[in-house]
Parts: structure tokens; C-alpha cells; sequence
């Protein structure tokens, strides 16, 4: 593969997407799946790498500092970590072990913590493209960490949200002016 970017699909699940989910964005984040369904589609069509860092937890771990802050969410092995609607099937049919693939966060950013700067430089990707929940949150520290590993950022507005509306519309304004991110 030739591709130079990669889709990161960041904690779309249905602790954070649906009705009852645990720490839900809701409707605005059930709004996001067609236009992440067809991002992921075009992408994968074209090549690149769809990956999902999904966040990944303990109930009640006592080491994590989420545990003081949220209720207990996308615990492994339960229906709250499983991916939201139509992309868990789609994650399912397309799943090939290195252009789509998911793996575990456990904070909020998807590169703490985890080799994926290695993947990624392995693969000459210098473009992000992120999507996900929550913008503020999640979004928010993978791009900040993106940004200081100096990958180029494209932000799919339709592609984001959170259940803190402030805190989304700031997250957008920070992505460009503060990260210098692609808005689109």
C-alpha cells in the first residue's frame, strides 16, 4: 500500500454512542454514523487504514483516574465496549488484521500508552484523519498528541461529537487554531 493516511474511528461505542450507553453523547453522536459508515467505506476503498482505538477499562480500578471522574465504562467482554450500530458490522466484514483493524486504549488519547506511533511511522502514514467521540475529550488528546508527533490533522466535523456542547464547539476552534488541523 502506498496510502500515507490513516482513519483513527476513536471510542465509537455504545457506552458512548447509545441511548444506554453509560457515558452517552446521544443523539448527536448517533447523528455522526453515516458520515463515519461512508468515510470509512471511502477510505478503506481507497486503501488506507481504518483503525479504532477503543478505549478499554476495569470496574472500579482503583489505579485509573477516570474511575473519580466517570461512571464505569466500555468495560471488555461487555455490550458497552461493542462498536455502535452499522460499524460494528462493518468492522466485522472488512476486519483484516492491518488495514482495518481496532485496539485497546486506556486513556484518552489514542497513542498513550500504546505502540500506535510505531504502526504508523512503520507504515510512512503522516496524515490523520479523525473521527469519534468524544471531541473534546478523546478527539481532543489524540490530536493534541498528534500534533506534538507532527502528523497532519483532518478533522471530520461531521465525524465528531459530545455530550458537552461547549466543549465540542471549543474543541473544534482549538483543533485549527491551536493544532493548526484541516476542518472539513
Amino acid at each position: 500500500m502506498s496510502s500515507h493516511q490513516a482513519l483513527l474511528i476513536i471510542d465509537y461505542t455504545n457506552d458512548f454512542v447509545a441511548d444506554k450507553g453509560t457515558l452517552t453523547c446521544g443523539k448527536a453522536g448517533q447523528d455522526l454514523e453515516s458520515s463515519i459508515f461512508d468515510l470509512a467505506e471511502n477510505m478503506y476503498q481507497k486503501g488506507n487504514r481504518v483503525w479504532f482505538p477503543t478505549d478499554v477499562h476495569k470496574p472500579n480500578d482503583p489505579y485509573h483516574p477516570e474511575t473519580k471522574l466517570f461512571p464505569t465504562h466500555n468495560v471488555r467482554g461487555t455490550w458497552g465496549r461493542e462498536l455502535y450500530g452499522g460499524l460494528k458490522d462493518w468492522y466485522n466484514d472488512h476486519n483484516d488484521g492491518e488495514q482495518v483493524k481496532l485496539f485497546d486504549k486506556t486513556r484518552y488519547s489514542a497513542f498513550a500508552g500504546t505502540d500506535l506511533d510505531i504502526r504508523l511511522r512503520e507504515r510512512k502514514i503522516d496524515t490523520l484523519h479523525l473521527v469519534g467521540v468524544c471531541t473534546d475529550i478523546c478527539v481532543l488528546h489524540t490530536a493534541v498528541d498528534a500534533y506534538n508527533l507532527n502528523y497532519k490533522i483532518i478533522i471530520h466535523k461531521s465525524g465528531v461529537a459530545s455530550f458537552d456542547q461547549a466543549g465540542h464547539e471549543w474543541a473544534l476552534r482549538h483543533f485549527k487554531n491551536s493544532l493548526g488541523a484541516e476542518i472539513v
